[in-house]
């Protein structure tokens, strides 16, 4: 597997990735159009931003800001802060649709949607994709290559250094077969560093974790990286309207303060940390590869095919 090579005199890679979902989050991922749902996402929007940008600035932290089209078309003041502050933008589909629902052609308009509301509001193009849902559907690499994107921010094959995502023929009664791998960098994701499973509410999800325990799996994360692992990407997701209420601005800096006491931090960009990415013989071997793919359907004396 390749390396990220790190500039001179850094050790560890941080992106304090944000999920700019506002009221889009309530559409795509929970079907909540209601009053009280919009006004989390505005929430978000209009307290969340300010706070975090602020605290950005203080800690001279330059991060990436994954947003669906709808909160650049919906927020469009607050995404120009984002972008006056020097952070970069990348693709998080149009209304946070959840990819592995949709058709090709429904899912290929959605992320041409967001593509437009980028350039009509903001005049530019994201180089990076992370899925709404954090999950594919199986023409989304297919999209994302098509696309042009430089790196994507979905998967969990590894935790803590980039790789190349491949694509697998899914089998059940014998092995998996891996196939092709893509020339588009994964900078993978990780719910253990989102802040929405342990902090939101959401009704049947459990959420409202206590935040010391929160703070103290993330410091152990980043503190493992740091110790054991070569040239690490410790990449997070915050989301404004969670990480933006008081109590999580009061750890989320403690996080923060944790970080930067170390020697050699770089806070990146995921396009940054992309583009300091050197292939190996293994990567171009993997690129190689067959294009084999597809799920296999369950047999049909399976538990899974009786319930059907």
């Amino acid at each position: 597997m390749g390396h990220l090579q790190l500039p001179p005199g850094k050790k560890i890679a941080v992106n304090l990735g944000t999920d700019f979902d506002a009221q889009a989050l309530w559409l795509g991922a929970f079907n909540r159009p209601s009053p009280s749902a919009m006004s989390r996402g505005q929430f978000g929007a209009e307290v969340g931003v300010p706070r975090l940008l602020e605290l950005y600035r203080r800690y001279d932290v330059t991060t990436t800001w994954f947003t669906p089209g709808h909160s650049v078309d919906t927020f469009p003041e607050q995404c120009r802060a984002v972008l006056e502050d020097g952070h970069e933008f990348g693709h998080h589909g149009y209304y946070h649709e959840v990819p592995p629902g949709l058709e090709r052609d429904t899912e290929r308009r959605l992320v041409d949607l967001a593509f437009e509301s980028f350039k009509n509001v903001l005049g530019l193009r994201p180089t990076g994709y992370r899925s709404p849902y954090w999950d594919y559907s199986e023409n989304t690499l297919d999209i994302i290559e098509e696309s042009g994107f430089t790196y994507d921010t979905s998967l969990m094959a590894r935790d803590l250094v980039p790789y190349r995502p491949q694509r697998w023929q899914v089998n059940w009664e014998k092995a998996n077969v891996a196939g092709k791998a893509s020339h588009v960098l994964e900078i993978p994701v990780n719910w253990y560093l989102d802040d929405f499973p342990p902090l939101a509410y959401t009704g049947p999800q459990a959420g409202m974790q206590d935040t010391e325990t929160i703070l103290r799996r993330w410091q152990d994360i980043f503190d493992y990286a740091y110790q054991n692992v070569e040239n690490p990407v410790y990449a997070t997701c915050v989301h404004p309207q969670i990480i933006g209420q008081a109590h999580h601005m009061m750890w989320y800096e403690k996080l923060i303060q944790h970080i930067v006491s170390h020697d050699g931090v770089w806070f990146a960009t995921c396009d940054e940390i992309a583009r300091a990415w050197v292939d190996d013989e293994e990567d171009e071997r993997k690129m190689a590869l067959p294009d084999v793919r597809g799920v296999e359907p369950a047999p049909p004396d399976s538990s899974w095919a009786r319930q059907a």
